[in-house]
């Protein structure tokens, strides 16, 4: 299953479930479910929560797609140090898990 990237942004936003998504635009139309959870269709639930602007949720989604990354080439290089008989940096040696 794909991870739900904007999602995880949102939630980094004032102090977490904070919003909801409209179920209608605004002439009354019904927006289809698969439709629906996008940045235009954001809807503001919590008391005192504000909506970060589309830039910084865009950055906060690189943000958590770069420390993905990050995470997936330091198990690559943890294997192929492995296969190689090198020796692992504290990090790789952390991502071990026995």
């Amino acid at each position: 299953m794909d991870r739900d990237y904007l999602q995880d942004a949102l939630h980094t936003f004032n102090g977490g479930n904070w919003y909801g998504w409209k179920t209608h635009d605004d002439n009354g139309n019904k927006i289809p479910n698969n439709q629906r959870m996008t940045y235009a269709n954001i809807k503001i639930i919590k008391d005192g929560a504000t909506l970060p602007t589309e830039a910084e949720v865009n950055a906060k989604i690189q943000e958590l797609k770069d420390e993905a990354q990050a995470k997936i080439d330091l198990k690559a290089s943890v294997k192929a140090k492995l296969i190689a008989g090198e020796a692992l940096t504290e990090d790789e040696a952390n991502t071990i898990v026995l």
